[in-house]
């Protein structure tokens, strides 16, 4: 079996290079050979040439690691004996969990599993997927007995996009491994570059479980605030202001509204209900979080309709311009954002919508939503909805693009309160 104290004889493939699996390979990469591994070709010939198009890691941080190699090779994987799976695990139409990429990566691996390989999952499971579902595909495309041949380990992704403060190294590391050797391995492995330390999970189970709820838990404590905005707008009260008021006391949660999207609390509560309706257990909180959150993006959109409709604006034709598509500030990750859904209700009632974004990627948000994003902002609007908190938002001097009587509807509660219409 393999020690960390003998890292010339570790080589590892991370599977997948996005949001999470960059930061690990380039970290990995500081003290072990590592292959990055992906099937976009484009996005490997970019971080080859040191660019990152999700701006997570700088071109000197790409181009200086010589023990990290980019491929989308295969064969490649051949040499390796750690495999760390960090592809996405999204929701398909009918928010059900699609493991599809997942299974696909774990077909590929398999491919190539030796005796004594481990293979670790980062992807957001719901509690029992790795042992379940993923390692009767290893087992199949090796040939080889789990837990006999090859191992798995389960250590789940904490990655924030964005956050340049919380990083990678600076966040604790649950970790677990399928036998008590390989999770005392696994820990280790990861304790070797995160600075903020490693908790070792008693079953790869409970470490995928402890995923899934730190994201529902999120998602239920935001759908009870976004609740109390839906009931504070019918009182005529600012939200904002009330969430203010309670903050005072110590152990309130400072929890705010929003549209709630993105790869993790958008989806994750998701998986976790998959799993307990298959068992017949049927939640009620977690749903009734979903539904809130899921239907904030309509009441955005009529909150908006309601506020032109009150400053004599015909609907139908009318233009409004929308600051933000990305699922969060200062970040160009579009992956799951709900402001689409905003856009589309907009769109329904005949309004005219331009989308502004400067940190998101004009193709994605092409490809992705057939939105084309306007590359400067020229025209004046009738109303003007903050989405997306980014920084530059924050210096926009919103006089410049207000047609007469304007509406400004400030979800983020960045502007003074003297300038805007309303505040979620």
């Amino acid at each position: 079996m393999y020690s960390i104290t003998q890292s010339e004889n570790i080589k590892i493939a991370i599977i997948g290079l996005g949001y999470v699996g960059l930061p690990l390979a380039v970290e990995f990469g500081k003290k072990y050979s590592v292959l990055g591994f992906d099937i976009n070709q484009i996005r490997i010939d970019e971080l080859t040439s040191g660019y990152d198009r999700t701006q997570e890691m700088t071109s000197e941080e790409l181009k200086s690691l010589h023990h990290l190699t980019f491929s989308t090779d295969k064969e490649q994987l051949n040499t390796c004996n750690i495999f760390i799976i960090t592809v996405p695990t999204p929701i398909d139409k009918y928010k059900k969990p699609d493991l599809t990429p997942l299974l696909s990566a774990s077909r590929t691996v398999g491919e190539f599993l030796k005796k004594n390989d481990i293979i670790i999952y980062e992807s957001t499971v719901y509690p029992g997927c790795t042992e379940e579902d993923c390692v009767p595909v290893l087992e199949k495309e090796s040939g080889l007995v789990f837990n006999q041949d090859f191992f798995c380990g389960y250590s789940p992704e904490r990655i924030n996009p964005g956050d340049k403060v919380n990083t990678l190294t600076k966040i604790k590391k649950v970790t677990s491994g399928s036998t008590p050797e390989i999770a005392d391995f696994v820990d280790d492995l990861y304790g070797s570059i995160i600075e903020a330390g490693t908790y070792k999970a008693t079953s790869l189970k409970v470490a995928e479980a402890s995923k899934a709820i730190e994201n529902a838990q999120r998602d239920v404590n935001i759908s009870f605030v976004n609740e109390l905005a839906l009931i504070f707008d019918k009182m005529g009260i600012d939200t904002s202001e009330v969430l203010e008021a309670a903050g005072t006391k110590w152990n309130f949660l400072k929890f705010k509204p929003g549209l709630v999207g993105g790869h993790c609390i958008g989806v994750d509560p998701y998986y976790l209900l998959h799993k307990s309706e298959s068992l017949g257990y049927y939640p009620q909180v977690i749903l009734s979080g979903r539904r809130v959150n899921d239907n904030m993006g309509i009441f955005v959109a009529n909150k908006l309709i309601k506020l032109l409709i009150k400053k004599g604006h015909k609907i139908e034709g009318s233009k409004v311009l929308i600051l933000g598509i990305t699922f969060k500030e200062n970040c160009p990750d579009i992956r799951n954002s709900r402001v689409i859904d905003v856009y589309q209700e907009l769109k329904e009632f005949g309004v005219d919508v331009d989308v502004y974004d400067p940190w998101a990627n004009k193709h994605e948000v092409k490809d992705e939503y057939e939105i084309a994003l306007l590359d400067n902002l020229v025209d004046k609007y009738d109303g003007i909805l903050l989405a997306v908190s980014h920084d530059e938002f924050k210096v926009l001097n919103l006089e410049n693009f207000k047609n007469i009587n304007a509406v400004i509807f400030d979800l983020k509660g960045i502007y003074d309160k003297s300038i805007v219409d309303a505040r979620l």
